[in-house]
């Protein structure tokens, strides 16, 4: 049984990082407009440049780090064992950056149809994987 449970996991964690990565490189290239993979790309106007483009470059910054967890989720396929602590550290920054959705104060968007979906794999999903990895990984 704990094989197949970690066969699971697994798959879910190479998953999760896949997607991750594809979310990373699609604003790490894109920049804020994005490259569109998640939707429409033409959702603000630049009125000016300078800070546009230092915003910009943070966002790029952030969705880089985005992109080598995504990358690190991949690798720790590879043994859980091993990387066990940080995996469950990479859950717990997630949960974080879920919860950092909030101060946004737009409950709105936060949960509306095109935000809820990260919102609950970031508050809910990250913990019960925290709890799967904690119970199945010793």
């Amino acid at each position: 049984m704990k094989k197949k449970k970690l066969i699971a996991l697994r798959i879910i964690l190479g998953l999760t990082g896949l997607y991750i990565i594809a979310s990373g490189l699609n604003i790490a290239v894109g920049g804020m407009p994005t490259l569109g993979w998640g939707g429409q790309t033409n959702f603000f106007k630049v009125t000016d440049m300078q800070p546009y483009l230092i915003q910009d470059s943070h966002i790029r910054f952030v969705a880089g780090v985005w992109l080598g967890l995504g990358l690190f989720f991949v690798l720790t396929t590879t043994n859980i064992y091993k990387y066990r602590a940080q995996l469950l550290f990479a859950c717990v920054l997630i949960f974080i950056g879920g919860l950092s959705r909030l101060f946004e104060m737009h409950p709105e968007i936060t949960f509306g149809k095109y935000i809820i979906g990260s919102f609950l794999a970031e508050v809910v999903g990250m913990p019960v994987l925290f709890t799967w990895i904690y119970k199945t990984v010793k």
